[in-house]
């Protein structure tokens, strides 16, 4: 008699694509800092999420950063940029545009926190750009 497989089984490679979204969701965030490096816990949707939020970050310097045409006004201010994400730990990013002359002088505020330790930092906007990024192509 042949082997039917029931309808709710699942297959070997289907297992493995469980196994691996498992394992993607598990991957954690290594943000480089000036000096040294914090990893932790971080879904896919909360990188997209605080990529959203730096995207935005670089419209705002860009924005400061535009120079004036002669007889024009100046730039109008932009407001400060606050990412808040509370999982495994809690992650602050936080950036008044306003005070860097280009995107690429930036840097942002970077708080993580969990129950027993606090880490508050300077880091560079466009390192923490491109730690993102390269976490956003390792998961997806």
């Amino acid at each position: 008699m042949p082997h039917s497989q029931h309808p709710n089984s699942c297959t070997i490679s289907s297992y493995q694509e469980i196994f691996n979204k498992s394992l993607m969701s598990s991957t954690p965030l290594k943000l480089n800092l000036i000096e040294g490096s914090v990893s932790f816990s971080f879904s896919a949707q909360s990188a997209k999420e605080l990529k959203a939020a730096l995207d935005e970050l670089m419209t705002r310097l860009k924005a400061v950063a535009a120079k004036p045409t002669p007889g024009g006004s100046k730039p109008t201010p932009q407001r400060p940029v606050e990412y808040r994400y509370t999982g495994d730990v809690f992650l602050e990013v936080f950036c008044n545009p306003n005070i860097w002359p280009t995107p690429f002088a930036a840097k942002v505020l970077l708080t993580v926190r969990d129950g027993s330790i606090r880490l508050t930092t300077e880091a560079e906007l466009t390192r923490i750009i491109e730690d993102v990024n390269q976490y956003l192509e390792e998961v997806e």
